[in-house]
């Protein structure tokens, strides 16, 4: 067995980044994947033919996979319990990437309640994602949306499926101070679909998924949305009921 000498060169591969230590790392790398190697032909060779062949043939190819692969590959392996992982670039400072699925959510144009909530399997360009998540909230609505304002993200669809994609950018020269005022609304609305994923992923375990595979991935987006639309319900009952309350809250002593 190889656990003393695995453990030490995990250890060597934390500092991969640093300047000085990069050369250690890579060795310590590479005799990993040697190791590795090692292992899978040992099995090979002692489990019976039957065995590998009708029981662990997917694990030993998912094993060689990830043993091949390279830094700068397409459509790699990030995680041997989660295959279908991916790595999604974020551009921000404190978090280049994440590791998981992309998930879309559209909420009311008015309210915080979230009308459409669709899990991607795949790292699609948020333009592409717009047909699936309209789609769903056409389901959940009864109705198509006329209108979905969008980030610059999405920007390269106008329309889809007969949805209007209002994106924020600079006014049209024909428009009237209404329409200007009008469109700069609506994009100041769409950023309070940031704190609502914010919520999401705090409070509701959407920033670390505990169940199995891409219809894992799906059951806990839905719980999440529906334990944030039943919040926002239980709220609004709540001071209906209750309206003082919310001037005791505010009481100076």
């Amino acid at each position: 067995t190889f656990v003393k000498e695995v453990k030490s060169l995990r250890l060597d591969i934390r500092h991969y980044r640093h300047v000085k230590k990069r050369a250690k790392a890579k060795r310590a790398l590479k005799r990993l994947r040697t190791i590795a190697g090692v292992l899978m032909r040992e099995l090979r060779r002692e489990l019976p033919q039957y065995c590998l062949f009708e029981c662990y043939q997917r694990d030993f190819l998912l094993y060689e996979r990830v043993l091949q692969q390279q830094q700068n590959d397409k459509n790699k392996i990030y995680s041997l319990h989660e295959p279908q992982v991916y790595c999604v670039a974020k551009g921000k400072d404190h978090k280049q990437y994440e590791y998981g699925s992309k998930a879309s959510i559209a909420s009311t144009a008015k309210g915080n309640l979230i009308v459409g909530v669709v899990s991607h399997e795949q790292n699609l360009h948020d333009s592409h994602t717009l047909p699936e998540i309209l789609r769903h909230v056409e389901i959940s609505r009864g109705k198509a949306a006329k209108q979905a304002v969008c980030d610059r993200g999405y920007r390269g669809k106008r329309e889809v499926n007969g949805t209007q994609i209002i994106l924020p950018g600079k006014a049209l020269k024909k428009d009237t101070r209404y329409q200007k005022d009008k469109k700069r609304k609506q994009c100041r609305r769409r950023a309070a679909i940031e704190p609502i994923i914010g919520h999401l992923k705090s409070d509701y375990q959407m920033a670390r998924n505990y169940l199995k595979g891409a219809i894992g991935d799906r059951i806990n987006l839905l719980m999440a949305a529906a334990a944030w639309n039943l919040k926002q319900w239980l709220l609004v009952i709540f001071w209906l009921f209750f309206p003082w309350r919310k001037l005791q809250i505010y009481r100076i002593p």
